[in-house]
């Protein structure tokens, strides 16, 4: 059955039901924003109350005092008393307020007295409770899909390029849990994983009581941070592990970074391996020519893609996209009905629904402003010298940045920027293939004095308005979407500017240039977990068994080297563990844990979030 490809066949489903009229005598409780109608009367009585107190005054005293509690009543409250229907929230945004700044309250009484408030949303919640339904006649069931929803993930799948797609209500960790339930499908299976990986891969792992052999990645030796394994390194843990359930690797990682991941595909499926990708960040690939390749392209079986996180959905929707023999997917429906919720978000859903037929029926245009705006601040970025552009090194060295002047050697100035070693040449960065795509989207930046962080340097955008994705200790993601606008190219650049001429006036350029090469030999990336020396592990078991409290003890974190972790170290984001619960911890963790903790970072899954200690296995 074939669909048209600019309808939006779930969100118009939504459209209709809230367009019926009919009444609810289901779920959920708030009966479609119901609830706080009452709420909205009582302020409509109560401004017209004061009206009439106020025919007793002086005409003009009256006059302005009425305009004066009708403005404060806007602002505390959503506006009047409306009826049932497709007018029943917009009659206040044509009475002339539509632009006001609406609060959050409705007081009983003049709101002098102490006395206790309602809360009632903005009109804007409101009405999007109006769409906030569930499993009724018409709006189908995502985990027995028939009607509307199963022709909106074929739209989807039509879309992306796979066979089939499913919607995901609880992020890209519900897609990755699913996968790893799905190919685990017996005790200790085992599956080759990307050693620097999203919690929600780990946390699959001990669902599925699976073993591990973790891929070291493939470091890119100018940035120092971690990418996917090389292709040499998936070749041979495959050779070592036959009897491995999948391959599974993240592509792109926080950065922005990836490679040509065709090869890595080939050799899994010459093994009989699915290969699993977590791409979380890379919904938006394959969509414009500028944009890197997507995974399903390149022959990836299971792809989870984050469709808020780059595209136009909303916060936890995302898809799981699928193709070829190698997955169950009758086993793959089964796990994705028991990680997510029996009442998904019907909101959520419909945001998905229109982030695919933005694509759809915009095609590649739907990211010309978008890639319009990152390309003005890079060209902008270009008159700041003080701070540099984290980019393939294969690509500076073929096609040198705007406005780089040649340096010593003919080499661009960003190629032999301070703090960095000597570009690679093209031919060596070919061959070990870790790094040769950049989202353009993810601007990453750092400053090429060394002075700020990338931590400080993110506090010092976030205090003149602008607020990055993430930062570790030399590096700040600034990340773009389709949804960017040159105005906030040209915020960011005053932003820098300022930052840039505030640090010059208090010391000179070369002496910051001189503390950034001495300081630059300590780079460490929240991004990175890698341990040195080994291509691949051992295999490693998760489970969900617990460990006993009583079975372990907090020691601080000089002296925990050796000792076996009774606790995850996650710093977040981007969420990558640097340490699993029973893992030993080496010298080289443990300073790396305590360079982050210094510098800073946050981490989630320890009980001391100072991480001063951590709580260890007693031997």
């Amino acid at each position: 059955m074939e669909y048209k490809s600019n309808t939006a066949p779930l969100y118009e489903a939504l459209l209709a039901y809230r367009d019926s009229g009919q009444r609810s005598f289901h779920v959920p409780g708030h009966k479609n924003g119901q609830v706080y109608r009452s709420l909205l009367e009582q302020a409509d009585q109560k401004q017209s109350d004061v009206k009439v107190g106020n025919n007793h005054r002086n005409e003009g005293e009256a006059e302005a005092e009425a305009e004066a509690e009708a403005e404060a009543e806007v602002k505390r409250s959503l506006g009047r008393s409306v009826p049932d229907g497709e007018e029943s929230f917009r009659q206040a945004e044509g009475r002339g307020h539509s632009n006001e700044i609406r609060g959050l309250t409705v007081h009983d009484g003049n709101g002098t007295d102490g006395s206790a408030a309602d809360v009632v949303p903005v009109s804007a919640f409101l009405e999007m409770m109006r769409l906030d339904v569930t499993e009724i006649s018409g709006t189908d069931d995502l985990h027995h899909p028939e009607g509307v929803i199963l022709e909106a993930q074929q739209l989807a799948a039509d879309c992306f390029g796979a066979e089939e797609s499913f919607f995901l209500v609880g992020g890209s960790t519900a897609g990755n849990l699913s996968l790893l339930l799905t190919v685990c499908n017996e005790p200790d299976s085992l599956v080759l994983v990307q050693r620097n990986v999203h919690k929600s891969v780990i946390h699959g792992l001990m669902l599925a009581g699976a073993r591990a052999v973790f891929l070291e990645p493939w470091v890119d030796p100018a940035s120092r941070l971690a990418v996917m394994p090389s292709l040499e390194t998936v070749q041979a843990a495959v050779q070592a592990y036959p009897e491995a359930k999948a391959v599974l690797v993240t592509l792109p990682n926080y950065y922005g970074m990836g490679a040509d991941l065709k090869p890595i595909a080939e050799v899994c499926h010459e093994a009989g391996m699915p290969l699993l990708v977590d791409e979380a960040h890379g919904a938006h690939y394959g969509q414009h020519p500028e944009l890197p390749a997507s995974a399903l392209s390149c022959g990836a079986d299971g792809v989870v893609q984050s469709t808020h996180k780059m595209l136009s959905a909303f916060t936890m929707g995302a898809m799981l996209h699928v193709q070829g023999p190698r997955l169950n997917r009758s086993l793959l429906r089964q796990r994705l009905a028991m990680v997510q919720s029996s009442s998904p978000s019907y909101p959520v859903m419909a945001s998905l629904d229109l982030a695919r037929r933005l694509l759809h029926v915009q095609g590649a245009n739907a990211f010309t402003a978008g890639l319009a705006a990152v390309d003005a601040f890079k060209r902008g970025l270009t008159e700041l010298p003080r701070f540099r552009l984290l980019q393939p090194e294969q690509l500076l060295q073929q096609e040198p940045p705007a406005g780089a002047r040649p340096a010593a050697g003919g080499k661009s100035e960003a190629a032999v920027a301070p703090g960095r070693p000597e570009a690679v040449p093209a031919a060596a960065l070919a061959s070990a293939a870790g790094y040769t795509a950049q989202d353009p989207f993810k601007a990453v930046i750092y400053d090429g004095t060394g002075v700020l962080s990338g931590y400080g340097l993110q506090q010092q955008l976030e205090a003149r308005g602008c607020v990055p994705e993430m930062s570790d200790e030399r590096y700040v993601v600034l990340l773009f979407t389709l949804g960017s606008t040159l105005r906030d190219a040209e915020h960011l650049l005053q932003a820098l500017q300022q930052i840039s001429l505030e640090q010059e006036q208090s010391q000179s350029l070369g002496e910051l240039s001189q503390r950034f090469t001495k300081e630059a030999a300590n780079y460490i990336s929240t991004w990175n977990n890698f341990q040195e020396g080994t291509p691949f592990s051992e295999p490693i078991p998760f489970s969900l068994q617990p460990i006993i409290e009583e079975d372990t003890t907090e020691v601080s974190i000089e002296n925990c080297i050796g000792l076996r972790s009774a606790e995850m170290v996650i710093p977040y984001p981007p969420g990558i563990p640097l340490v699993y619960a029973g893992e030993r911890i080496s010298a080289s963790v443990a300073a790396r844990i305590k360079l982050l903790r210094d510098e800073g970072a946050r981490f989630h899954g320890v009980s001391d979030t100072s991480l001063q200690s951590l709580r260890i296995i007693r031997e």
